[in-house]
């Protein structure tokens, strides 16, 4: 039903990238190599937290060539519910965690043309993977990637090693500015345009893809929302017969895990529609933060997708 099988790993280093990305190196406590992935995969992280498990997904950098161990990148966030907080703070050399065996959500398209590599702050982690991928194949490609400043580009420098004039740097502070009408002229027909960062640049990038007459189906995007805090509320999950509390500080989703209930998910991050749920009932609101339904089915109120979704009411009540 859920992430599935968990591999126990120990962090075998610790990188501080910019003051507020760490890049941290996972290696199998067993010492056994790690599943191999495609380009663009994730890896949900288990946190032991004082009172609580933390599971955040973080994009997969790279895999060591013997496959004993993965890269990630994680930034410290100022509304971090804990998971970024953790990694940042408690995590070192020699810290002991579980990740979830790697999930693909944001492959390339293995028939491209060409493809269009699009990153802004942390959301260069899936493209840079997808950049070496395609180095390693000989394939057309470019690599867009936005920063703040020079001090924020976390891999701005291995990037540039690796890919030289394919590769585009975008600094706010010297107000350099990712043109995406320029980006996407001029391309060979059956090109894919993919593009991870915030929210408001992918959604910048895909509608100007959309007004250049770009195909939907050659617009890929990946976007890991943040948990949205609110205020607690119950939820009666009616086949296992328990009513329990969702926090402030909590998902929908880890309540439901921390009452013993086995809930579907892949992402945790409002993407992939793996934990969609079905609502009983609902006497009061439900406060959508996802990227997966449509207006309608929310509109409907018989849809709830428990990794980001919360409830403003007196009473919910899920087919779990």
């Amino acid at each position: 039903m859920s992430g599935g099988l968990e591999i126990k790993v120990r962090v075998a280093e610790v990188e501080q990238a910019t003051d507020s990305v760490k890049r941290f190196r996972l290696a199998a406590a067993d010492g056994a190599p790690l599943p191999i992935y495609s380009a663009g995969a994730h890896v949900v992280v288990t946190m032991a937290a004082d009172d609580r498990k933390i599971k955040n997904p973080y994009s997969l950098i790279d895999r060591a060539e013997d496959g004993s161990s993965y890269r990630i990148g994680v930034l410290r966030t100022p509304q971090s519910r804990g998971g970024s907080t953790f990694m940042h703070e408690r995590v070192s050399v020699g810290s002991e965690l579980s990740i979830s065996v790697p999930v693909n959500l944001f492959p390339l398209v293995r028939t491209g043309r060409k493809h269009i590599l699009v990153a802004g702050g942390i959301g260069v982690t899936p493209i840079y993977a997808m950049a070496d991928e395609l180095r390693r194949q000989s394939a057309a490609y470019e690599v867009h990637y936005a920063m703040r400043s020079a001090a924020h580009g976390a891999f701005a420098d291995e990037l540039r090693a690796r890919h030289g004039e394919k590769l585009r740097l975008y600094r706010d502070d010297v107000r350099e500015v990712l043109a995406v009408e320029e980006i996407l002229q001029n391309q060979p027909l059956g090109t894919h345009l993919y593009v991870c960062g915030p929210e408001g640049m992918i959604e910048h990038i895909l509608a100007g893809g959309r007004a250049a007459g770009w195909p939907t189906e050659n617009l890929h995007s990946e976007r890991f929302a943040a948990h949205v805090s609110g205020a607690p509320f119950s939820v009666t999950l009616a086949r296992a017969g328990i009513t329990t509390e969702v926090r402030p500080d909590q998902s929908l989703l880890e309540a439901i895990e921390e009452a013993g209930v086995d809930a579907p998910y892949l992402c945790r991050g409002g993407a992939c529609g793996q934990c969609e749920t079905t609502v009983v009932s609902a006497d009061g609101e439900i406060v959508h933060h996802d990227h997966f339904l449509t207006e309608e089915e929310r509109a409907s109120g018989r849809k709830i997708m428990t990794c980001m979704s919360r409830f403003k009411g007196r009473e919910l009540v899920l087919d779990l």
